[in-house]
């Protein structure tokens, strides 16, 4: 850990794609793990070489869709046939064949804002800002240069042992970034 706390971590520019690549995979198999890359556009196979490879999202809206199916279902039950229970034309007051567009209704919509606000919350938005966006020459991250943070809340960092090992990447410059 460092010991300057206004330091988020060591930001390394890159020229190329290829050379980002090469970057993250050497830092991954060095034992960094809090990282982040930045490219101006999609790179294939980044996020795997990060070691993203689990994703939380899928099951969080399985349980909302559930929560919404169970909710639903409960909801059209306990109206029709516990809260106001009317004999239509000597149907049963349990009709389940009556609850199921509300049934569906409830699920696709609960999942939906799973999706929604789970993706918000795991991407940790919104953020106005981030601490990255003060590292010199970042605004070429959206147009040619390619970034690879490592951050100080990796297990491994420490500023000079850190710094030491992305200049002997192929990159352009090594800064820090503050908070």
């Amino acid at each position: 850990m460092s010991g300057d706390a206004r330091l988020y971590g060591l930001v390394a520019e890159f020229d190329s794609p290829q050379a980002l690549m090469d970057g993250v995979r050497e830092a991954y198999e060095h034992g960094y793990r809090q990282m982040d890359a930045y490219s101006p556009f999609p790179i294939e196979g980044l996020a795997e070489a990060m070691g993203f490879t689990h994703n939380r999202l899928p099951l969080l809206v399985l349980i909302g869709g559930i929560v919404g199916l169970v909710g639903g279902y409960g909801l059209a039950y306990w109206t029709s046939v516990i809260a106001y229970p009317i004999n239509v034309g000597g149907r049963p007051f349990h009709s389940w064949p009556a609850f199921l567009p509300v049934t569906f209704e409830t699920t696709v919509l609960v999942a939906a804002f799973t999706a929604v606000f789970g993706m918000l919350a795991l991407n940790g938005l919104p953020q106005p800002h981030h601490p990255v966006f003060n590292a010199p020459n970042f605004a070429l991250a959206s147009k040619d240069r390619f970034f690879l943070v490592i951050e100080t809340a990796d297990l491994l960092f420490d500023a000079a042992k850190t710094r030491a090992f992305l200049e002997g990447l192929e990159t352009r410059q090594v800064s820090e970034v503050e908070f």
